[in-house]
């Protein structure tokens, strides 16, 4: 049963609704956060936002915060270690999972559902280094050969998006609507739009993309804020500080950020007021983001792991690991971004000192996740731009060496937690790694690699990286 909570001065019923998929930490922690500070201060009490996720994983979560009216406490830390505690009463309606998503579904295709928003993770959009979908995965197989009268049981977002647009033409032929990536993906907004556009011509839906191309819009968006998974610390310090006992606590940083490109279809919330950046284009923050904060983050997510380190700050207030990071941003990604708009040096140092905030406790198993889509999107670009401009980026390359190695102790079981990638393949990882030549066949992966792949110049860069990390693993250990 879907439960729904609504504050004295606004009646649902009237209210127009922002959907968001991905019940994660993530969502709670920063969209939602955004929209609650609407709320309170009066700026925009229009929206309501409604909470739904794709797969079974968060019913209970979503249960959970169904008991809860959809509220729950975030805790903030500051590098300081400063704590702060807000209750967050955004969420006005819960949608509890069933296994064709009828209520999510019927949520979106609401006349009165203007944003649909979605957090699904980088691999969760099944795009080649061409940026073409990868039909040979399990999940978006399935739902290209679901069946279009709605008794289908969608797992992919494509497939969740195609049954909400498909009803929705149907229902409202007008009724525009924008879908709003909120992932960690270089051109989130035209990256979802086009694999949504080769899903429905590979279904045979072409009416639809005219439909969706009509009536739709996808904004770039780049979002920001670490949010590790909850622990039951989290909620224990809730209970300490509020005297709340809140299951569904969840503790961010106190860094946030949003850019939004200002391209919405059916109009949207007054999200300058609080605090969002819209903006024309979102390109430059997307690229310091993703090359600065997302690279660096991994770089020392993989290195901490090959040294027994569990936790961001650990590897970032280690002089060595914090060294690598530092030295690929100020060496490579500095010249290949400049000129721009941003200080990049001094948005560095403050990617750094977030990576620093012990309060975090960010383990290094989460960041670690999805390397085959982070190796592409957010480290292959500074490579290429920089042998495109006859650079050497050796600092660069320390990167995906750092990864290869992660993935030889992955393969011998010596990893002390349980890798996660949308897209592994793990046989063909296997094979790779049983190469008499590994440091080639690695950089022969075309899922890494894209153009790239087998390009000598990446080959001798990683080669020379490989023989640096073997002899600071022997060092460091």
């Amino acid at each position: 049963m879907t439960r729904t909570a609504t504050s004295p001065d606004q009646d649902a019923a009237d209210s127009l609704t922002w959907l968001h998929i991905g019940a994660g930490s993530f969502h709670r922690a920063h969209q939602a956060v955004y929209l609650n500070a609407l709320r309170e201060s009066g700026a925009d009490r229009r929206w309501q936002l409604a909470l739904a996720n794709i797969r079974a994983d968060m019913s209970p979560l979503l249960e959970a915060l169904a008991r809860q009216q959809g509220q729950y406490t975030l805790e903030t830390v500051t590098p300081q270690g400063e704590r702060s505690y807000q209750r967050i009463a955004a969420i006005g309606r819960i949608l509890p999972w069933d296994a064709q998503l009828k209520q999510l579904i019927a949520a979106g295709v609401e006349e009165r559902t203007r944003i649909i928003s979605f957090t699904v993770t980088e691999g969760g959009y099944y795009l080649d280094h061409h940026y073409q979908l990868d039909t040979g995965n399990p999940d978006l197989a399935d739902d290209l050969r679901c069946a279009l009268d709605g008794s289908g049981t969608p797992r992919t977002i494509y497939g969740t998006i195609a049954a909400i647009l498909r009803a929705r033409s149907q229902a409202h032929p007008q009724a525009a609507l924008t879908l709003l990536n909120c992932d960690n993906l270089r051109h989130n907004g035209e990256r979802f739009r086009d694999g949504l556009r080769q899903f429905l011509r590979l279904r045979g839906e072409t009416a639809l993309v005219a439909w969706m191309e009509a009536n739709t819009s996808s904004p770039n968006a780049m979002v920001d804020r670490i949010t590790p998974r909850p622990t039951p610390a989290v909620a224990a310090r809730v209970k300490e500080k509020t005297g709340v006992d809140d299951p569904c606590a969840l503790m961010g940083e106190s860094f946030i950020q949003w850019v939004i490109e200002d391209d919405f279809k059916a109009g949207r919330p007054r999200l300058e007021a609080a605090g969002v950046e819209m903006v024309q284009s979102v390109l430059p923050y997307e690229e310091a983001k993703i090359r600065i904060l997302n690279a660096s983050h991994s770089c020392i997510a993989w290195a901490g792991t090959l040294v027994g380190l569990q936790y961001i700050h650990e590897g970032t207030l280690r002089d060595d690991i914090g060294q690598m990071a530092h030295d690929y941003v100020t060496q490579d990604v500095i010249p290949c971004l400049t000129p721009s708009p941003i200080d990049l040096a001094a948005y560095r140092d403050t990617t750094l000192a977030r990576f620093s905030n012990p309060a975090i406790q960010d383990t290094n198993q989460r960041v670690a996740a999805d390397g085959y889509s982070k190796i592409p999107g957010f480290i292959r670009p500074t490579l290429q731009e920089s042998l495109d401009a006859g650079r050497h980026p050796q600092a660069t390359a320390m990167l995906p060496a750092l990864f290869l190695a992660f993935l030889q102790r992955w393969a011998a079981g010596q990893l002390p937690y349980e890798y996660q990638d949308g897209i592994f393949d793990a046989a063909a990882a296997r094979r790779m790694l049983e190469a008499e030549d590994v440091v080639l066949a690695f950089c022969q992966d075309a899922v890494l690699w894209g153009e790239l792949a087998g390009d000598a110049r990446l080959v001798a860069l990683v080669r020379t990286a490989h023989e640096r990390v073997q002899q600071w693993l022997t060092q460091a250990r």
